[in-house]
């Protein structure tokens, strides 16, 4: 089952990599002096790409403990 840990590596890689551009991507609305309305909208699409990056963390975490449970 060592396929299934290193796949699930690189799937929780790739949220991880999903988090930082989600972060990356308020700070600059936060610094892009818009209004309030604009800024929340904004802030509403990055807590949605957020949560689908959290997701697919937790899903490539369940492959790695599968994948060390089964192996």
């Amino acid at each position: 089952m060592d396929w299934l840990i290193w796949i699930g590596a690189l799937v929780t890689l790739a949220g991880l990599g999903l988090l930082v551009a989600c972060i990356l991507s308020v700070l600059k609305a936060r610094r892009s002096g818009l209004p309030d309305a604009e800024l929340h909208q904004k802030l509403q699409k990055a807590v949605a790409k957020n949560l689908a990056a959290l997701f697919i963390s937790a899903l490539g975490l369940m492959m790695v403990v599968t994948g060390i449970l089964l192996g």
